[in-house]
Order: C-alpha cells, then structure tokens, then sequence
C-alpha cells in the first residue's frame, strides 16, 4: 500500500520525488512521511520552510486519499482548503513527519457524507518532530470529492 502511495505521489506531484519524501509506515493513529533533508535545505543549513509546508501538507493530504481508499472511494479529488502551519524550531536532521489518521468517529461521518453527498471534509494534524520536539505543526482542512460530483 505504502509503495503504490509513493508510486502515485512521484508520478503525479512531481516535486515529491525531488524531496524524496517516503511514506514510511502506517498505523490507527499516524500516517508517519520522511525526507532526507540535504535537498530540502536552506541557505542556514536547516530545513527548507518550503520543503517543510510541502511534507506537512503532503502526509495529511495522504492520510485522506488512505482514508477514502480505505472505505472503497478509489475515483476522488481531493484539495487542501485551509491550512494553519507554525514553525517552532528549526529542523537540522532528516525530516520526520506524524500525520494523524482520522479516528472511527471521524471516518464515520466523512463516509456518511461521501455516499449522500459525494463530498466530506476532513481536517487533519501533521507534526514534524525531532528529537522528541515538535519543531513544525501543522493542521488542515481537505475537501475529497468524488470525481463525478467534482467542481475543481
């Protein structure tokens, strides 16, 4: 599951192949990305704070294609809305990003929604930690539309 997820981010978001972020593993509470940080570095020798937007919304954009596919909605769009991202400290390592997986309240309601509507939002946390810090958090909001209803 896991290497089609990546599969599908490099082939059809490029840029995540040139940060070489990895969908790493997965359980009921995290959705857990890495990537190296010598091609998301700065000019101070710290994580990029694009590179650092982009994993963040990347692993929480995963956890909804996961979550849909999961519940057998294969044919979808899904688009960031609104996001809010603090950067707390700087990231000097090879980035590891937490991003939570709805809870079985949450995925009740979003396929509830999915079936009568063939839309539903979800709203998801992502954190960046090194050494047990959190040094990026990051939380938001993805419409997933199935693709006969979609209006993108």
């Amino acid at each position: 599951m896991l290497k089609k997820l990546k599969e599908k981010l490099y082939n059809e978001i490029p840029l995540t192949k040139y940060m070489q972020i990895n969908p790493k593993s997965i359980d009921e509470e995290f959705l857990i990305t890495q990537a190296p940080l010598k091609p998301n570095i700065n000019d101070k020798g710290t994580g990029f704070a694009g590179s650092l937007s982009t994993l963040v919304t990347i692993s929480a954009w995963c956890s909804c294609y996961l979550t849909a596919s999961k519940l057998g909605f294969k044919n979808t769009m899904i688009a960031i809305v609104k996001n809010n991202i603090s950067y707390n400290l700087p990231i000097t390592k090879d980035m590891t990003c937490y991003a939570e997986i709805p809870n079985k309240d949450q995925i009740k309601i979003f396929q509830n929604k999915l079936k009568e509507k063939g839309s539903a939002s979800l709203k998801i946390k992502a954190t960046i930690i090194e050494d047990k810090k959190n040094c990026v958090e990051f939380e938001g909001i993805y419409v997933v539309k199935i693709k006969n209803n979609c209006n993108f």
